[in-house]
């Protein structure tokens, strides 16, 4: 269970007290309270930002780096956040390679605030006070300026940080549920799958019991009523991409926001190729909405619906509009 590290509260656009709690766990997150949201933007120019004080978690004392108007010239346009070990250079060296896994997050953005989806994240390491790991485009200002998370000129981000116990595996406290874990495992080495999907040309095996238990359109079509006539025939998935329902077994079996496979080529590409990749993340969120709708998973839709809200756009908003209406 993550323990509560305190707050720090950014005011007057530079200014940042913090109130700290021991967090003696592994696991632990901190609140940063930006207020005075625009003076910040008016203020701090590109390639700056604000430092909140130190607070502690898992036996060390870690920061978050907050930049309003980008870390660098190409995330100007966005709002930048960082997380670095601090205090004493004697203190960070003593740590030769401390790893963590982390997510930063709007406070009221739960879903990504279990230890599950933590887990399942990425682990970097920190090795000194100038080993920074974050997103320099975590959110356009434009966008946060229209969203709920912006209200009386003030938003809250959460920090939760997970030190990692194995610095080899990168595997973290072990008092946490890693049953998420043992079901992707389940889903890849396919072990009892007793029932098979094709997809647009693709096959994915599954297990029953495992996707009724999750959703009650599977629950139906597998034992109900709507079962198949035959149990061992490939069950045909149609008016749906294979990215998009191997998206929804990731779900289905973790519980956790999938990622969408992506092209190593389009991700090395040019302007143009990424706004190719923008537009093709927008597309395959939007399929994934209506598969969750399909299959009843409403869990998947609030996600699908706070990524699709986050990333609105004029090239997008008429077909997210028309997908509201229609689901």
């Amino acid at each position: 269970m993550s323990m509560f590290s305190g707050v720090s509260v950014i005011t007057e656009g530079k200014h940042c007290t913090t109130s700290v709690v021991n967090a003696r766990t592994d696991s632990g997150y901190h609140l940063l309270v930006v207020k005075d949201y625009s003076r910040t933007v008016q203020e701090i120019p590109n390639g700056e930002q604000i430092i909140s004080g130190a607070f502690m978690v898992g036996g060390h004392q870690w920061c978050i780096y907050y930049s309003p108007n980008g870390v660098n010239p190409s995330s100007a346009d966005f709002i930048s956040l960082y997380i670095c070990l601090c205090g004493d250079d004697d203190e960070v060296e003593e740590v030769a390679e401390e790893k963590a896994k982390f997510e930063l997050s709007f406070v009221d953005q739960v879903e990504y605030q279990k230890p599950m989806h933590i887990r399942a994240t990425e682990t970097y390491s920190f090795s000194s006070k100038g080993d920074l790991h974050g997103c320099s485009q975590f959110m356009k200002r434009d966008a946060l300026e229209r969203s709920a998370h912006l209200k009386d000129d003030c938003f809250t981000m959460r920090c939760d940080i997970m030190v990692c116990k194995d610095p080899n595996t990168g595997d973290a406290v072990g008092t946490l549920s890693d049953v998420h874990l043992h079901f992707d495992h389940l889903l890849h080495n396919k072990v009892g799958a007793d029932v098979t999907f094709e997809v647009n040309g693709e096959t994915f095996a599954a297990h029953r019991c495992v996707l009724a238990a999750r959703s009650k359109v599977f629950m139906a079509q597998l034992f109900g009523p709507m079962m198949e006539s035959n149990t061992s025939s490939v069950i045909h998935i149609k008016d749906m991409e294979a990215k998009v329902f191997a998206a929804l077994l990731k779900f289905i079996y973790t519980d956790s926001f999938p990622e969408m496979d992506k092209d190593n080529n389009m991700e090395e590409g040019g302007q143009d190729e990424k706004k190719e990749e923008e537009a093709e993340y927008v597309m395959w969120l939007q399929d994934l909405f209506v598969a969750a709708d399909r299959y009843e998973l409403q869990r998947l839709k609030v996600l699908c619906e706070g990524h699709l809200a986050q990333d609105l756009s004029v090239s997008s908003v008429a077909s997210t509009l028309a997908l509201a209406e229609q689901h």
